[in-house]
């Protein structure tokens, strides 16, 4: 199966550059938003913003917040129209309601939708009983009913004025109106489509059912209700003497959001902002930009805060009424929704305290505090202050995956922060909403379960991108509230009550530095999971059961290479390795069939607990139902061949190849022979030359986990079959005996090059035969990776990539000629699979992580 994985590592490689893209596009994009925010933004002062404000009309904000809960009605209707199209399966239209609305209302304040948005709907959906399919499904038609009603609504808004949209955009009339006739007339024809009966769309490997007429046009509604009550949320807001015809709004408003979603910052940060302002020509008014504020306020915040504080009552409730069984399934649903709006609430805490440290002082706070407390205890709460906002950005990742030394440090810091508040400034606004985060903490304390060390809250590159934006905005944001301030050398060292400016100069040097380590410290180092190492010594009670097992491969686990997992009852273990994020098990659970099914679960708790991608390699067709109801993807990879013993034997025409080999081999003067495990040991020294033979024509290393590894010890815990010629091992296989006699199988097949042309055949012929004799029931020839896979068009991807892999990977790996060798013995072909988290979109990461454990490392996966 290792081979399988380095087939895919030139893809894998040229997927982790392309992954980069996004985020750097990311920044350039920001970057570009943030220098056009700032030229606009030249003669504006914070103070007009503020007014601005303050004197936009009660009855305007009101009816802002009216159209956002309608907004979030139409949000909450794609993941139901989804739900109800595409998936044949357990989940009420309210738990779809509630996944629509909550995903967006993450995805919306942090950016990155699929990371947050995305991660919400998983976990609720999976909690609900959906695999990562059909979460694909529900999340592809949500989002294509947004892009369905944005066009719809632009086009008939270019339909209708194309005259006033190119006054505002500088394109033709022309050109307007035909944008218009194309965005309906392909939406038109989209709906005719569908209407004909069952669609499918193909788009490169992968098939997605299409809707039907009728759900389409409600899509078509709902993603229109969606795009109209957004943007009318942010119209009702700008001042009357500024806000443009509303067919111009409605085009500019769609470029700003497609803009900002490609930015991934948080909502679009910036981004929409430049773009929106831009394209409607309203550079050096306070006015749009407190309008803007509020929009955030209203728009991102105020759902984000909401969510949070009806979770939190839902748990109250809980806690208090002592719930009952049947609403188990509601609990679980909102347990599963904490962990992504915990890392929104804490990386907001952190937005609010970097906002902060930017932010002039009201003069009557600083009085205030100039007679109760110190001037160095203000400026040095204002440093700590940024460190924590900094720092707050780098633990919400975690919270996001459930570790616990994320909520600690959490808890921790939003309490530290909220002090740090009220002793720099007298923020008590700051302090009350970093207070409201730390009580939210505490009451879900429960969803935090999984263990972790510092080390795991590391931020990736994605989230290090993240964290830049949001820092880079608070480095404008602070440039443009003192940008009329006389920049001096003096500027730094001016320790003074009324010292704004000056705080915040020192705050960003502090930022910076706290920042660059972070980074550093995340590149150089990259997680690193350590390797269990061979020579384990092999615990009695899993030798006993091992030899126990009617299941030859159960003899893996005296590698010594593997940790185990035991039973309770001691009737059954579980090997496994861990390899990246991936915990490993090789194989079915040995042992009793009840405890080996509590233990496969035990398994896939302890991956959960470390905050792990669990993995079950090489299993059988037996224990698919068990996988399945873990919620795991199974992924063919390849068949088994095993000779039924009783119906084997040289006689007939089939048989005739065989018997030349036999009849060769004696005429060779090859004469086969079983060694007990007891004089395994003498003969040692001559298998470990036919070894280091075998191993230097192939210029290969010795491989694991799945595969034996010759070492002495190893060999010598088997009997070993042997090929002679004149008295001396040409070739050895040490044989695997399952119990009752139920199967025998060979491991380690290794010969002297040159010794005979038909050795390894003639050594397979004699230990088949040999079997017979000794009255086994079946014999293993072992794997034929991607041997099986189907090719039709509606197969999985991953499928119909083993089966290209299989057809014209002969230059990496003899794959059809494998299958080929062992088809000469007619077996009878067994499917194995690979059980996973994750889906077809892990698997590649996942088969590295595989084929790291065989290979003793990611960078032997290269070699042969």
């Amino acid at each position: 199966m290792e081979v399988q994985a380095e087939h895919l590592l030139p893809a894998r490689r040229w997927a982790d550059r392309l992954k980069f893209a996004g985020p750097i596009l990311a920044v350039g994009v920001l970057a570009m938003a943030l220098f056009v925010l700032h030229r606009m933004a030249q003669e504006i002062h914070i103070h007009e913003i503020k007014a601005a404000i303050l004197n936009t009309p009660l009855w305007h904000i009101l009816l802002a917040i009216a159209f956002t809960g309608v907004s979030f009605m139409a949000l909450a209707a794609y993941d139901v129209l989804a739900v109800r199209s595409s998936v044949d399966g357990p989940v009420d239209l309210k738990t779809a309601a509630f996944a629509g609305a909550a995903g967006y209302a993450v995805s919306n304040a942090l950016g990155f939708p699929i990371m947050t948005g995305g991660s919400v709907r998983y976990r609720l959906y999976s909690a609900a009983g959906l695999n990562v399919a059909d979460i694909s499904r529900v999340v592809t038609i949500a989002w294509a009913t947004f892009w369905l009603g944005t066009g719809l609504v632009v086009g008939i808004v270019l339909a209708i004025d194309p005259g006033g949209v190119a006054r505002v955009t500088g394109l033709g009339r022309g050109i307007c109106l035909a944008i218009a006739l194309a965005l309906l007339a392909v939406i038109g024809g989209f709906v005719a489509w569908v209407s004909t009966g069952d669609r499918t769309l193909n788009l490169f490997s992968f098939s997605i059912a299409m809707p039907d007429r009728r759900t389409v046009l409600a899509q078509l509604a709902a993603g229109a209700i969606d795009f109209v009550t957004a943007g009318a949320t942010l119209y009702v807001l700008l001042p009357h003497a500024v806000a443009p015809n509303i067919a111009s709004f409605a085009v500019v408003y769609a470029a700003a959001l497609t803009a900002g979603i490609i930015a991934h910052t948080p909502g679009g940060l910036g981004v929409f902002e430049a773009t929106l302002i831009t394209g409607l020509g309203l550079a050096g008014t306070p006015q749009v930009l407190g309008s803007l504020i509020l929009y955030r306020v209203i728009y991102y915040v105020l759902p984000l805060l909401l969510a949070a504080l009806s979770l939190a009552g839902v748990e109250i409730a809980r806690r208090r009424a002592h719930i009952a069984a049947a609403s188990q399934s509601v609990t679980r649903v909102v347990q599963a929704f904490v962990p992504p709006l915990a890392g929104g609430l804490v990386f907001l805490g952190g937005v609010v305290l970097l906002i902060s440290i930017t932010l002039p002082h009201s003069g009557f706070r600083l009085d205030f505090l100039a007679d109760v407390v110190p001037q160095p205890f203000v400026e040095a709460s204002h440093l700590a202050a940024s460190v924590v906002g900094v720092l707050l950005l780098v633990i919400a990742r975690g919270l996001i995956a459930r570790l616990a030394p994320a909520w600690n440090a959490a808890v921790v810091l939003l309490a530290a922060g909220a002090v740090f508040s009220l002793v720099k400034g007298l923020d008590w606004e700051e302090a009350i909403i970093l207070g409201a985060f730390t009580a939210f903490l505490v009451i879900f304390r429960d969803a935090f379960y999984r263990a972790g060390r510092v080390q795991d809250l590391r931020p990736s590159f994605r989230w290090l991108i993240l964290m830049a934006s949001f820092i880079a905005v608070t480095m404008w944001l602070g440039f443009f509230f003192y940008r009329h301030v006389e920049y001096s050398n003096e500027l730094w060292w001016d320790f003074a009550w009324e010292g704004n400016a000056s705080r915040f100069l020192r705050a960003l040097v502090f930022i910076g530095m706290v920042a660059a380590i972070i980074t550093v410290d995340a590149v150089i180092n990259r997680p690193r999971r350590a390797r269990h190492q061979a020579g384990t010594e092999v615990p009695d009670e899993i030798r006993a059961l091992v030899a126990a097992s009617p299941k030859p491969h159960a003899a893996l686990a005296l590698l010594g290479d593997k940790r185990f997992l035991t039973a309770d009852g001691g009737k059954a273990f579980l090997m496994y390795g861990v390899s990246g994020r991936s915990w490993i098990a090789m194989g079915d659970a040995i042992g009793d069939g009840a405890q080996a099914a509590d233990l496969t679960w035990r398994f896939r708790e302890l991956a959960d607990q470390r905050a792990g991608r669990v993995v079950f390699y090489a299993v059988g067709a037996d224990h698919l139902p068990l996988y399945i109801d873990m919620g795991l993807s199974l992924h063919k990879i390849g068949e088994v061949a095993r000779v039924d013993l009783a119906g084997f034997s040289l006689e007939g025409s089939s048989r005739q190849e065989l018997r030349y080999v036999d009849r060769r081999a004696t005429k060779e003067g090859l004469s086969f022979e079983v060694l007990p495990k007891a004089a395994v040991a003498a003969a040692v020294g001559d298998l470990t030359r036919v070894s280091d033979a075998w191993l230097d024509t192939r210029n290969a290393k010795e491989k694991g986990f799945s595969l034996g590894a010759f070492s002495p010890g190893y060999v010598a815990e088997f009997d070993c079959a042997v090929m002679k010629k004149d008295g001396r091992i040409v070739a050895f296989a040490n044989l695997w005996r399952g119990a009752q006699k139920a199967e025998l199988a060979i491991d380690l097949m290794r010969y002297e090059p040159g010794a005979s042309k038909i050795l390894m055949d003639a050594l397979l012929v004699r230990i088949l035969l040999y079997a017979k004799a000794e009255g086994y029931r079946w014999f293993n020839l072992g794997a034929a990776p991607l041997s099986g896979m189907p090719t039709h068009r509606l197969a999985p991807a991953w499928n119909r990539l083993g089966a290209l892999i299989f057809r014209h990977g002969e230059k990496f790996y003899p794959f059809e000629g494998l299958r080929a060798f062992k088809e000469k013995f007619s077996p009878v072909w067994q499917p194995q699979y690979i059980a996973c988290r994750g889906g077809t979109l892990a698997l590649p990461q996942i088969l590295v992580d595989v084929a790291a454990l065989i290979a003793g490392g990611r960078l032997e996966i290269i070699r042969k």
